[in-house]
């Protein structure tokens, strides 16, 4: 079998990891494998972008207070969408400000407010408190202008890896049953489908490119999802044909063809569908911009496609 391309500050990245002897994730006390997650925010991530609104908000939830970010490059604005952010992390790691860095890049390229949300983590909150929570901040943003700040016309739903799940989810919920305004498009950065680890990509890629899939198991065993569940096995789920999606893999990912399938299936069932894929990069290069430069291409590649499925 052929070696898959590798791009050279990929590869170096990747390098750089193996040199620093630092253990897996899944290695880790919960509150370690927090920390590490925070800690590659500071030496592999971009700055965040500069806006006018940089606000938190704590969203009453049925299970206790939800907190969220908002981010808009504008002060103030008129009535019209809003683009709602679910971090990756496994739904064990990850926070608001683990993904601070591409929220606010987003905002200020697509000139449109973003809410990112602090949904609950497994193992302390396991399936299904993260889809159960993205759910209730999806339907609250669709009627509270005066908490939010804005009122909100449409709901774009963003997301990667562990969060990408949680958009698909919770865009087949709200097709099931509608909030107030409807759901305008569906982005998922290479979405962990709920479908395990076996599949090729999984693996072609079982360890040595950032996520590993020893690292989906343990993700996937603190999480504690029924594995057929809809609310997590989204290739279980209806797929909803009326909302366009966006999905982006990335070539050298253990989930690479889990996203690939959920992008099949929708386009088979008639929904309006983008795939993109980030040739020779790494799970989770969103937020990895300084210690991958090449992957800010890939951030800005999503952005045109996020722009193409607004037709803004």
């Amino acid at each position: 079998m052929a070696q898959p391309y590798i791009r050279p500050d990929v590869a170096a990245f990747l390098d750089a990891m193996r040199e620093s002897g630092a253990p897996p994730l899944n290695a880790l006390p919960i509150d370690d494998a927090r920390a590490m997650m925070a800690q590659l925010r500071e030496i592999g991530d971009a700055p965040p972008t500069p806006l006018s609104v940089r606000r938190d908000i704590v969203v009453a939830g049925p299970a206790g207070p939800i907190p969220a970010r908002l981010y808009d490059r504008q002060s103030q604005r008129e009535p019209g969408p809003l683009i709602l952010f679910f971090h990756g992390g496994g739904f064990v790691v990850g926070n608001l400000d683990s993904h601070e860095p591409f929220c606010t890049y987003l905002a200020d390229q697509l000139d449109l407010p973003v809410l990112a949300v602090d949904y609950r983590l497994a193992p302390e909150h396991p399936f299904p408190a993260a889809p159960d929570d993205a759910e209730w901040v999806a339907r609250w943003a669709t009627q509270n202008p005066t908490a939010l700040g804005r009122a909100v016309t449409g709901l774009i739903l963003c997301g990667d890896s562990a969060g990408g799940n949680l958009v698909i989810v919770v865009s087949q919920r709200l097709a099931a049953n509608p909030a107030p305004v409807g759901v305008l498009a569906q982005w998922a950065l290479y979405p962990y489908v709920g479908g395990g680890s076996d599949w090729p990509s999984s693996r072609a890629f079982a360890e040595g490119f950032m996520l590993t899939t020893q690292a989906m198991d343990w993700f996937d065993a603190l999480y504690a999802a029924p594995p057929q569940d809809p609310r997590y096995a989204c290739l279980s789920g209806d797929i909803p044909v009326t909302v366009p999606l966006l999905v982006h893999t990335a070539a050298l990912d253990p989930l690479r063809d889990q996203g690939r399938a959920y992008a099949e299936k929708a386009r088979a069932a008639g929904a309006a569908v983008q795939h993109i894929e980030a040739e020779g990069m790494i799970h989770g290069f969103i937020c990895l911009r300084r210690a991958v430069p090449s992957s800010q291409a890939d951030v800005d590649a999503f952005v045109q496609a996020a722009k193409a499925s607004l037709a803004i």
